[in-house]
């Protein structure tokens, strides 16, 4: 009888196994350890990943364990295109270097997935000059008296946090 529930488990445990893969490769992600989860439940259950040095917060989607290497994940699950927009990039680029100065170790790459797609996108140099350049700016942004509207798309500004504060809407 022992054996028989043995052997059952067992089974068990291969056929979910395999539903967890199958599941993972549709996803588009690489089977590897999860190590940090933010996505699964639909509301933030991971603490954030901070970076004093660097003045950065942030949640990504997942974080794998690739070859000992934490690799940053950021699931837009209802964006197509055939290629990423540059802001995604610059979202992952953030998350890889908020993986960077907490774990110590640079992430070889973030994974970006998009409704049909996925993309390897290498934390190299001259992606990490790119965000940081960005970060400067961004920091003197925040330091300067008057910003100009860096965008003409009316409904980024409708959905704007600072759109009742702001003399450069697009919208009324």
């Amino acid at each position: 009888m022992a054996l028989i529930l043995v052997v059952g488990l067992g089974a068990a445990a291969l056929v979910l196994w395999w539903l967890a893969s199958r599941l993972q490769r549709r996803a588009g992600l690489p089977t590897a350890r999860v190590r940090y989860d933010d996505a699964s439940s639909g509301r933030p259950v991971e603490k954030a990943l901070v970076s004093h040095r660097y003045r950065l917060t942030g949640r990504p989607d997942y974080l794998l364990e690739v070859g000992g290497r934490l690799v940053p994940v950021e699931v837009k699950p209802t964006r197509r295109a055939k290629q990423p927009y540059d802001h995604d990039l610059m979202q992952l680029a953030a998350y890889c270097l908020l993986v960077e100065d907490t774990s110590g170790q640079r992430p070889p790459y973030g994974i970006l997935r998009y409704a049909e797609q996925s993309w390897e996108i290498p934390f190299d140099n001259p992606l990490r000059e790119r965000l940081l350049a960005l970060l400067a700016e961004m920091e003197q942004a925040e330091r300067a008296e008057d910003v100009p509207r860096s965008h003409d798309v009316p409904p980024k500004c409708q959905w704007c946090s600072q759109r009742a504060h702001c003399d450069q809407r697009l919208t009324p």
